[in-house]
């Protein structure tokens, strides 16, 4: 088969090229690849920067969406030629790539396999870290910062269906789609008043999902309620931060961190059933949708990369194979 291999040049150019073919173990699948999709995670790990987890593909690609082409010993709850997404460890800038069974989950009815390539490591991300994680309930206020982005817009989407009030933060140019996607107020990340425009729109946040990091982290403390909860999924502005403890502890509040590429297979599979029975129902209804900004083929990946590292996309970037 062929994928996309990291040159061990300055660059760290990305080149299509021939490799070995997996073949499925037990309680394993073959999945013949449609598409993947780019994440800020396949930015760093090409630069050295976000190490492989044991036993993972190192090829880049954290989901995919296909057609099932071989199983492995045990599985019976799906077939060849069944249609699936997955969220992946490694392995998505692939024509093939192999996976647990126990993390497929079906194209959702009504959408294309490129489609369902947009959609697994956006809102298995946006469901954990604000529904789970953040515990958000009915009714609670959550303020999404970069909203536009793919997890943004899945955040967005999620707190219109659930019943969660959203303040999205982004660009001034994306403010407008923010609001299409069921953001309750848009506010311009860059303007002067930035934080006295979300505290005014909210009167402070239940929740804040922050890719963000150092340089929201004290914002963010003074926006929570009391007994809030601030999920920090990502250090976009940087890993070192100064914040008032005592902020914190009047309010009760919690910070907490979360990244999903490493956690156990167990803890995978899990999130995986929930966001089957919560989640996947609703793309079929079409109160979800993927939110795709381009889609290129996978002889396009380093294109794609720029594109993505330029901050200038709203939701996804789709590589089609074959």
């Amino acid at each position: 088969m062929f994928a996309v291999v990291v040159e061990e040049n300055e660059d760290r150019s990305l080149v299509w090229r021939e490799v070995e073919t997996p073949t499925p173990g037990a309680g394993q699948v073959r999945i013949r690849i449609a598409a993947s999709a780019v994440n800020r995670a396949d930015l760093l790990q090409r630069k050295g920067r976000y190490p492989v987890p044991p036993g993972a593909s190192p090829i880049m690609g954290l989901e995919a969406s296909g057609v099932i082409d071989a199983l492995g010993d045990g599985v019976s709850d799906w077939a060849v030629g069944d249609e699936v997404c997955v969220l992946l460890e490694g392995g998505g800038y692939a024509e093939q790539v192999v996976v647990d069974a126990s993390m497929l989950l079906p194209v959702p009815e009504g959408l294309t396999p490129v489609e369902a390539a947009a959609l697994p490591e956006v809102f298995y991300t946006a469901w954990l870290n604000i529904f789970i994680e953040g515990a958000a309930q009915p009714g609670e206020t959550v303020v999404v910062h970069a909203a536009a982005s793919g997890v943004g817009t899945a955040a967005t989407q999620l707190c219109r269906l659930k019943g969660n009030p959203c303040i999205a933060t982004a660009s001034a140019d994306k403010l407008a789609r923010c609001l299409e996607l069921g953001a309750d107020h848009a506010i311009d990340r860059r303007a002067e008043d930035f934080f006295d425009q979300v505290r005014a729109v909210s009167g402070g946040a239940d929740v804040i999902l922050d890719p963000v990091g150092a340089s929201y982290l004290d914002m963010n403390v003074r926006l929570l309620k009391t007994r809030g909860r601030i999920v920090l999924i990502g250090l976009l502005g940087g890993a070192t931060a100064e914040v008032h403890l005592g902020r914190l502890l009047m309010k009760r509040g919690r910070l907490i961190g979360s990244v999903l590429r490493s956690r156990s297979r167990a803890e995978k599979e899990i999130i995986t059933a929930s966001i089957r029975e919560h989640v996947w129902p609703y793309f079929a209804t079409k109160e979800l949708v993927p939110v795709i900004e381009a889609i290129l083929p996978i002889t396009d990946a380093q294109a794609a990369h720029e594109r993505l590292a330029g901050n200038k996309t709203t939701g996804k970037l789709v590589l089609t194979v074959g």
